[in-house]
């Protein structure tokens, strides 16, 4: 039996933390140019995120669509596909789970079951077509991903918008009001955090284990790792790559659906895309370098900077954007971190053929 090796996720949950810890250390210097009180800035922002248990609640209720996000990009970027139409599919997926909600007869078990399987297909099956066009056509999987959210965001907003609008409501783009039977249950009284957070753990754990103990799992990571390798080895690229798109798709729309039946109880136009969820979540991804449990570590700290932002405006002169100058610097050093492995890799490679 195989060993779990502890270092590989001690690894994934350090390179979170040491990233943010240095987008944290920019943050410092920007509130510094703006005449705030570094200190004074930090523990608002701590406060907002995890000073109180409503707090604490709030920040991880925050963080599940993030978190679903995540591992849906991580998992098609094991196998080597850039997968940037999160968002698309995290709108499809809360889209199809609202309307399944309201319109599948039975009990409220039954309508909630029913939102949450289409929530994972309209998620999935959007994600499979940009696997299939890139398998059918060879059309570039990372424009054709990026696209596709603007067809889905406009496509979903004209639905809430006409035919599929509330009758008689507020007059906003969104759909009716869910029944209180379909309503995902909290965890704690009072609080906003549900149990789509615990289904969020529970998944993020069995993907781990899925890419590291399962022979699909092992194609995947092969597949991303060293394609030549996989293919040699009989790896069907287009199987492997539309199963990893249609996995990929359904836990974004997983991100989608819980945020209807567990936050909003309905589908509000722009409810994803102005939050920027999904992108969050690929920033998490690639802050745990693609590692599922990392993923979920990255995503919790990135809610709290959003959170803890929202404390900072609320206490001190500093404002909200602090928390968007420290993302973008974590963005900057995620991507001189993957840089600087793509420029080691070649090189390697360079003098292995030299030596040769």
């Amino acid at each position: 039996m195989r060993r779990l090796n502890w270092s590989t996720y001690a690894q994934a949950l350090l390179m979170p933390l040491a990233a943010i810890l240095l987008g944290l250390l920019v943050g410092a210097i920007a509130i510094w140019t703006v005449g705030g009180s570094v200190l004074t800035t930090y523990q608002e922002m701590w406060k907002g995120a995890f000073g109180s248990f409503y707090f604490t609640t709030s920040t991880l209720t925050r963080a599940v669509p993030i978190i679903f996000a995540a591992l849906g990009v991580s998992l098609a970027f094991r196998a080597g596909f850039f997968n940037l139409g999160a968002e698309g599919q995290m709108i499809f997926g809360a889209l199809a789970a609202a309307l399944a909600a309201l319109y599948v007869p039975g009990p409220g078990v039954v309508k909630m079951l029913a939102a949450i399987v289409a929530g994972m297909l309209a998620g999935g099956l959007w994600s499979t077509l940009a696997g299939w066009l890139d398998t059918k056509f060879r059309m570039n999987l990372l424009i054709t991903t990026l696209l596709l959210n603007y067809i889905a965001s406009l496509f979903a907003g004209y639905l809430v918008a006409f035919p599929l609008k509330e009758k008689g409501g507020s007059g906003g783009a969104q759909t009716a009001m869910l029944d209180k039977s379909v309503w995902m249950p909290k965890l704690f009284d009072g609080m906003t955090l549900h149990a789509g957070f615990i289904v969020a753990i529970v998944i993020a754990v069995l993907l781990a284990l899925f890419l590291r103990y399962t022979t699909k799992g092992y194609e995947i990571r092969m597949l991303g790792s060293n394609p030549l390798f996989a293919a040699y080895g009989g790896v069907n690229r287009g199987r492997l790559m539309l199963m990893s798109m249609m996995m990929s798709g359904a836990l974004a729309g997983l991100a989608g659906t819980f945020e209807v039946l567990g936050t909003q109880y309905r589908y509000i136009d722009n409810m994803l895309s102005t939050p920027g969820y999904a992108w969050s979540g690929i920033m998490a991804t690639l802050l745990a370098g693609s590692n599922p449990i990392g993923s979920v570590a990255a995503a919790i700290l990135l809610a709290a900077l959003q959170t803890g932002g929202m404390g900072v405006e609320r206490n001190t002169e500093v404002p909200l954007e602090i928390s968007s100058v420290i993302q973008s610097s974590l963005i900057l050093f995620v991507s001189a971190r993957i840089t600087f492995s793509f420029i080691k890799r070649k090189k390697a490679r360079a003098a292995d053929g030299h030596s040769a």
